[in-house]
C-alpha cells in the first residue's frame, strides 16, 4: 500500500431533489481508502451506500467536497475519464458475444495491438478460473461463471481500483458464499483496490480489509471485519452486524478493573474498567450470542456475568442450537450454542436456565 490513497473523500455532501425540498443521501462524508484494499461500504437499504459508490465512478456528482483518485481531484470529471471500471449485479454481458470477446472487448475500443490483448485476456481468464470456456456463449454458463466474466472484463482493462454494487446478489446461498471466498483470492493476485457495496454482513465480515458501516448517510463505524463485529461503537452498528444482545444497567460498583452492574437480585453483569466507567453511571452493553454459556442448573463460578431466564424459543441449526431466553433483566437474550457434544441434552421451552459469560465479552457501547 502506498502513502496516497486509492480514492479519498473531503468534505463531501450529497443532496437530491424531491417534491421541491433537499434530501440528504450523503452527509459529511470524509474517508479515505488504501490503494490494494478490500474495502467495503455496508448499510441498510438508502443508507447512502450506492450513493457514495457513484459517485466514485462519475455518475453522480457531489453537491459539496471533493473526490479524489490516486491524489488526483476528479469531481466533475465524465465517468469514461476515470480509470476504474464497475461491476453490477446484473453482469451486463453481451450474450450475442462469446467469453473471449466479452473480455477483450474493452482492449479493443482502447485499440490495443492483438497480442497483447491475447496476453492479458488469456492470463485473466486463468485467475478467475475460466480457462477453456473462451468459446462459450454467456447462456452457456452458470450464474457463478457469468458473475466470473464480468470480473475478467472489468480487470483486464486493469483499472486502479474495481467498484462493484452488490454483484452477488442474484446468485444462491450456496454459490454466493463460494464466490466470496474466490472475490477476495482474486483482489489478492490482481493487486487492485476493490470498493464492494453490500447490505449482507456475512459478506462484508469474509472479504474486506476495513468496513464502513453506514446509516442515514454517515458512517456509524470504520474499522476491521473484527473491530466492527467484537467492539461495536453504537447501538446501530451492534444490531446491524450479526446478532447482538444489548442490556441497560447502572455501575454499582468497581470490583478492581471491574465493573459489577446488578440488573436484578443475585445476577450480575461484569464489565471491564475504562475511562468513562464510573460507580452510579448508566452503561448499554453489547453482548454476542456465540460469547455465552446457557445452563440448565444455577453455576457456582462468581467470576463471570450471570443472568437467569426462561427459554421461550428453540431453534433446531445443525451445528448449533438458538435459544431465545427472556430475562430476568427484562431483556430477551440470543445464545448460539454449538451442539458439539450435547446435541441430545436440549433445554426446552418454558424451562428455566443461567447464562454466563466472561467480563470480556460485555462490550460497552459509546464508552
Amino acid at each position: 500500500m502506498t502513502t496516497t490513497p486509492a480514492i479519498e473523500f473531503v468534505g463531501v455532501r450529497k443532496d437530491y431533489l424531491s417534491h421541491g425540498e433537499s434530501v440528504p443521501a450523503v452527509r459529511s462524508l470524509d474517508l479515505a481508502i488504501a490503494q490494494g484494499e478490500f474495502f467495503s461500504l455496508l448499510g441498510p437499504s438508502g443508507c447512502g451506500k450506492t450513493t457514495t459508490m457513484r459517485m466514485v465512478a462519475g455518475f453522480e456528482d457531489p453537491s459539496a467536497g471533493t473526490v479524489f483518485l490516486a491524489g488526483r481531484d476528479v469531481t466533475g470529471v465524465a465517468p469514461n475519464k476515470r480509470d476504474v471500471n464497475m461491476v453490477f449485479q446484473s453482469y451486463a454481458l453481451f450474450p450475442h458475444l462469446t467469453v473471449l470477446q466479452n473480455v477483450s472487448f474493452g482492449l479493443e475500443r482502447k485499440k490495443v495491438g492483438k497480442d497483447e490483448i491475447r496476453r492479458r485476456v488469456g492470463a485473466m481468464l486463468e485467475i478467475v478460473s475460466l480457462t477453456g470456456m473462451e468459446k462459450r456463449h454467456p447462456r452457456e454458463m452458470s450464474g457463478g461463471q457469468q458473475q466470473r466474466v464480468a470480473l475478467a472484463r472489468a480487470l483486464v482493462n486493469e483499472p486502479r481500483a474495481l467498484l462493484l454494487d452488490e454483484p452477488l446478489g442474484a446468485l444462491d446461498l450456496k454459490l454466493r458464499q463460494q464466490m466470496q471466498v474466490e472475490l477476495k483470492r482474486i483482489q489478492r493476485e490482481v493487486g487492485i483496490t476493490f470498493v464492494y457495496v453490500t447490505h449482507d454482513q456475512g459478506e462484508a465480515l469474509t472479504m474486506s480489509d476495513r468496513i464502513a458501516v453506514m446509516n442515514a448517510g454517515l458512517i456509524e463505524q470504520l474499522g476491521t471485519p473484527r473491530e466492527i463485529y467484537e467492539k461495536p461503537s453504537t447501538r446501530f452498528v451492534a444490531g446491524f452486524i450479526g446478532t447482538s444482545n444489548l442490556i441497560d444497567g447502572t455501575v454499582g460498583h468497581l470490583d478492581g478493573d471491574v465493573a459489577v452492574l446488578e440488573p436484578a437480585p443475585g445476577e450480575r453483569v461484569l464489565v471491564p474498567v475504562r475511562d468513562g466507567i464510573r460507580p452510579g453511571g448508566t452503561l448499554e452493553i453489547s453482548v454476542r450470542p456465540e460469547k455465552i454459556d446457557l445452563h440448565r442448573n444455577a453455576p457456582a463460578t462468581t467470576g463471570t456475568s450471570l443472568l437467569s431466564g426462561v427459554v421461550t424459543e428453540v431453534v433446531y441449526h445443525g451445528t448449533s442450537t438458538n435459544y431465545t431466553v427472556a430475562t430476568s433483566a427484562g431483556a430477551d437474550f440470543t445464545v448460539f450454542d454449538q451442539n458439539a457434544s450435547n446435541a441430545e441434552d436440549l433445554a426446552s421451552r418454558g424451562e428455566r436456565v443461567f447464562l454466563t459469560w466472561a467480563p470480556q465479552h460485555s462490550y460497552p457501547i459509546g464508552v
